[in-house]
């Protein structure tokens, strides 16, 4: 509790803007599904996500380093909610598609800001449990804007009102906070060549899940609907694949620290790909049965990211956690962008099932090239493995701000990543000498063995 009280306004805040988000989030393909936009639209809104969320995460930290963190978060909260207001007037796809990205955009720069926050607060002895509790947090707070959809139709207003009231609400326990004033942002590179190095399972794995992961996060709800199923239905299944998502997590992770990871991976591919196929008869299947069905499957995909990034680890120099991580967070973010457009194209071509054709051929992918590396190099000692951490990305995007909360992070790399501005803004510097201390207005390739997996 001790840990809990001095970041509470915090938590507080990044709970809401989640709750935002997963309403928002799950609100957007049903409701054009409703009004009845394509598949490939549809699509297009989960490619405009991804392209805005990554553009956040390496855009944000220069502007939080000219104007602040209060003020960056409270317009990106602002834009947040306007945004989901210009979703309700301008019901159409070439506008909700730019939105939407603008929307991710605002999402990662928030939830970025909050992190910083987060971990300036984390010592090295008490890291783990902040990560862990914001991880929980931030689980329940998706689920609980998800089911918020089961109050009410989603083919009203109600709910857009609700969302960007909920964005506005995001901004105040983080405006009223009497935290510490936080550290300038983690950046963060990629290094494609440097992570085939150490690890081509990770490299190609990642960019797949990516794939799997936001195809079925974009269109599953668009999926339920064709197949017949409620809104109170189609808001479970979601909500339990990211419950599944997050528990399976601890078993798998128990089990990948005592085995070849790459034979873990292979197992939840598998695993992934049977379910796929059985979702592919979603249509003559009980709502129950199919809810079942994707809670295994959302606990299926998952865990592989974790799994991944455990693996890559594992074969990275001391001392890389950081650029390893976070150039494999880019990679999944340039899966995300694809993704969504390939199973918008085959539900098109085919039927709702080609959602799931898309991910058992990504899952299938990563089982055929884990074999083939595992025909190349022996599996690494359980001695000399990192320890696995169960992660967020997958059930929601991560920022580079979320890694420095790791516990598998270190000071020294956590310093590296953070830049202080070179150059001040003059308005940044006023409102610095005359804001609270609490209240900031402005902020003021190692060595090592190469080992391929």
């Amino acid at each position: 509790m001790t840990h809990i009280l001095p970041i509470a306004a915090l938590l507080a805040g990044s709970a809401l803007l989640l709750m935002a988000g997963g309403l928002h989030g799950l609100l957007l393909p049903l409701r054009g599904s409703i009004e009845g936009f394509s598949d490939a639209s549809l699509g297009l809104l989960g490619t405009g996500w991804a392209i805005g969320y990554i553009a956040g995460c390496l855009l944000i930290p220069p502007i939080v380093s000219r104007v602040g963190h209060i003020r960056t978060f409270g317009v990106l909260c602002s834009l947040a909610g306007i945004v989901v207001l210009l979703n309700l007037i301008l019901m159409h796809p070439a506008f909700w598609v730019p939105l939407r990205a603008l929307s991710g955009f605002c999402f990662a720069g928030g939830a970025m800001v909050v992190e910083s926050w987060l971990s300036e607060r984390a010592s090295p002895e008490n890291r783990g449990r902040i990560f862990g509790i914001y991880t929980m947090i931030n689980l329940g707070a998706t689920t609980i804007g998800q089911m918020l959809l089961t109050l009410g139709d989603p083919a009203g207003y109600l709910f857009f009102v609700i969302g960007s009231i909920i964005y506005s609400l995001a901004l105040l326990p983080t405006a009223l906070s009497t935290a510490a004033q936080p550290v300038p942002l983690a950046r963060v590179r990629l290094d494609v060549r440097a992570l085939w190095r150490q690890s081509p399972v990770a490299v190609i794995g990642v960019m797949l899940i990516g794939i799997s992961n936001s195809a079925f996060g974009t269109l599953g709800a668009v999926y339920g609907r064709k197949i017949g199923l409620s809104v109170t239905d189609i808001a479970t299944m979601m909500s339990v694949a990211l419950l599944a998502g997050s528990l399976i997590q601890v078993p798998v992770g128990l089990l990948s620290d005592r085995m070849d990871r790459r034979v873990v991976l292979i197992g939840l591919a598998g695993a992934g790909s049977a379910i796929g196929i059985a979702l592919g008869f979603g249509a003559g299947l009980a709502p129950l049965v199919v809810i079942a069905l994707i809670g295994a499957f959302g606990g299926t995909i998952y865990s592989m990211y974790p799994v991944i990034v455990a693996h890559a680890n594992d074969h990275a120099p001391a001392g890389e956690f950081l650029k390893t991580s976070g150039g494999l967070l880019l990679l999944f973010g340039v899966g995300s962008v694809v993704g969504p457009l390939l199973a918008a194209g085959m539900m098109t071509l085919t039927t709702p099932a080609g959602l799931f054709q898309v991910t058992t051929l990504a899952h299938a992918s990563i089982i055929g090239f884990a074999l083939w590396r595992i025909s190349r190099r022996k599996a690494m000692p359980t001695a000399d493995k990192e320890d696995f951490v169960a992660m967020s990305s997958g059930v929601r995007f991560s920022t580079p701000e979320t890694l420095t909360m790791d516990p598998r992070a270190e000071e020294e790399e956590i310093e590296e990543v953070r830049e202080e501005p070179e150059t001040p803004d003059e308005n940044a510097e006023a409102a610095s000498e005359t804001a609270p201390d609490d209240l900031p207005g402005g902020e003021g390739d190692q060595g090592g063995p190469e080992r391929v997996s």
